[in-house]
């Protein structure tokens, strides 16, 4: 999932964004933050058949992180989450929860749902940043109009993490395959599926740039209106995490990483590019990158005079412009690499995770049914 620290600030307030995170430690884990330890509702006609699709908004959090709501519950709670494709179980707080990070979201209280269902079953979820530990529970959960009755969630009665205290969400809705979930539980898009509110295991995300509005995730089918061109599609070279092979990442012709190919994992709950500790160091040293307390300072004209670097995925090359892999913070008129080298938490050493820097500038198709990624550039 996304285990990203954050801080709470409004958004009016935009411009102390990172200095608030690093005053508080939690910059460092927020930048860095991946999970591998561990509606709008029409039909669409499609030939023959008739599609159910749902397009469902996320909320663009300063370009770190998207959530969106969901409820669970009979009468319906209202909960933020992370839709998350590095993790693959749902869960939120509960009100047997006396954490920090508790007392500071909303929790779920089982006596107020008439279609709650306790499974007796204790659960320990571990992320990069901290632990969930709590209980198994059954009930309805919905996305905007989609409605998944019998789901099965995590309630949290602990929560040890300093990250998941400060964050703005309150909960991971986990996109993953079914390896990765909780033994003996039916992750939500297989739900979906076999309770005939989508048609195909299809959902894809479109993530806005500096903007707090527009991003959508998408089950069931996909809206051109959100990308250019044609889908071009990848299939998974491990259907366990959204995993696929990398042939190459290149700058101006030279191969900057993954020389002799390898692996990488879309995620949408990673804020970054994370990459092996030496290609990230190369990279640096490209676009003169500094070490400043804890980041990569990069200067902001660098944004108009970098070259692309290209991630060449199945023959096809995928280039990232500057403007996307050096951001830019208003705040403080200073610009911060989009590239991390922190991968503690993978076996692979030569694998990446094409976080959201990637996923801004690419509209990403998840088909857990025919095993595959679609991607074209995003609108």
């Amino acid at each position: 999932m996304a285990r990203l620290g954050f801080v709470q600030i409004p958004l009016t307030k935009v411009k102390s964004v990172r200095e608030s995170l690093r005053e508080k430690g939690l910059l460092k884990n927020f930048l860095k933050e991946h999970p591998y330890n561990m509606i709008q509702f029409r039909l669409m006609k499609n030939s023959s058949y008739v599609r159910k699709f749902a397009s469902h908004p996320l909320r663009n959090y300063l370009d770190l992180a998207y959530m969106g709501n969901i409820s669970i519950g009979t009468p319906p709670q209202q909960f933020s989450v992370v839709f998350d494709t590095g993790s693959s179980d749902l869960w939120v707080p509960s009100i047997y929860c006396k954490s920090k990070a508790c007392v500071t979201h909303r929790s779920f209280n089982p006596s107020h749902s008439s279609t709650f269902h306790d499974w007796g079953k204790s659960i320990t979820l571990e992320y990069g940043s901290g632990e969930m530990s709590g209980f198994l529970g059954h009930d309805t959960v919905r996305i905007g109009q989609l409605t998944s009755t019998d789901q099965a969630f995590g309630l949290s009665k602990e929560e040890i993490s300093r990250t998941f205290e400060h964050a703005i969400f309150d909960g991971i809705l986990g996109l993953a395959y079914p390896s990765l979930a909780i033994k003996g539980t039916t992750i939500i898009i297989d739900n979906l599926k076999k309770q005939d509110q989508i048609s195909e295991p299809v959902f894809a995300f479109y993530l806005s740039t500096n903007k707090e509005e527009g991003s959508v995730v998408m089950f069931g089918g996909v809206d051109k209106k959100y990308y250019k061109g044609d889908l071009k599609w990848v299939p998974l070279s491990k259907p366990h995490y959204w995993q696929i092979a990398l042939d190459r990442i290149t700058w101006r012709g030279e191969v900057i990483g993954c020389p002799r190919g390898c692996q990488a994992i879309m995620d949408t709950g990673t804020s970054l590019l994370i990459g092996p500790s030496k290609a990230v160091a190369k990279i640096h040293s490209l676009i003169n990158a500094a070490y400043v307390k804890e980041e990569y300072v990069v200067p902001c004209n660098a944004r108009k005079a970098l070259p692309d670097i290209v991630f060449t995925i199945n023959n096809v090359n995928y280039p990232v412009p500057a403007r996307a892999y050096v951001q830019e913070d208003a705040s403080n008129n200073l610009c911060y690499s989009g590239f991390d080298g922190i991968m503690d938490t993978l076996s692979e050493s030569d694998s990446w995770i094409l976080g959201d820097v990637f996923l801004r500038v690419y509209f990403t198709v998840f088909d857990q049914g025919q095993n595959r990624i679609g991607l074209a550039p995003a609108v």
